[in-house]
């Protein structure tokens, strides 16, 4: 089965890191893209504006009850969770926090897997605590495309270490050829 969907999460070091990996996707790249940054809850969302001058591809913050539109990036807004329903629509919920984060990566890693079993990639970047990596595992468990930052790479080396443990199936990649390899296996 062909991927279509993509989640990213990233934490300490992320800006940079997505910085180089998203303005590498093509316009008319095929399906949406979903990101959890771990931003702190009072803060008014940058990430769109910043990605939305870097990026070929539409750049908004994800809302509400809102279908996915192929070729569009969608960060989670601050202090939500962001979840992917089984009709695959987005969803946002200010339930506990997890891992001391929300939005937490597992909860958009773990919902997209549900929701997209075998056609789902995902790819942890940089990041200083352990969020993503049970999502991660829950996304390989489905059948999904599990990537991870190579940590050597990373600005902060705890969160693809964390991911690797965890899900020892996904492929590390250097940051690099993350956009490469999405953009080859979705054509392919």
């Amino acid at each position: 089965m062909s991927v279509r969907a993509v989640v990213i999460g990233a934490s300490a070091g992320g800006v940079q890191a997505l910085s180089q990996m998203l303005p590498g996707l093509p316009v008319g790249f095929p399906v949406p893209v979903m990101v959890v940054v771990h931003i702190p809850p009072k803060k008014d969302n940058a990430l769109v504006d910043l990605f939305a001058r870097k990026c070929a591809l539409p750049v908004k913050e994800a809302e509400d009850k809102e279908p996915l539109v192929p070729g569009t990036i969608y960060f989670a807004p601050p202090d939500y969770h962001l979840l992917v329903e089984a009709d695959e629509t987005l969803a946002l919920s200010s339930d506990e926090t997890i891992n001391h984060s929300r939005p937490a990566i597992d909860v958009l890693f773990e919902t997209a897997a549900d929701a997209f079993g075998p056609a789902l990639a995902a790819i942890i970047l940089t990041g200083a605590n352990h969020d993503g990596a049970q999502g991660l595992r829950a996304v390989c468990e489905a059948g999904g495309f599990g990537f991870v930052q190579d940590p050597a790479t990373a600005e902060v080396a705890t969160m693809p270490e964390a991911a690797r443990v965890a899900c020892p199936g996904a492929r590390t990649m250097a940051l690099e050829d993350l956009a490469p390899v999405l953009q080859a296996m979705i054509e392919g």
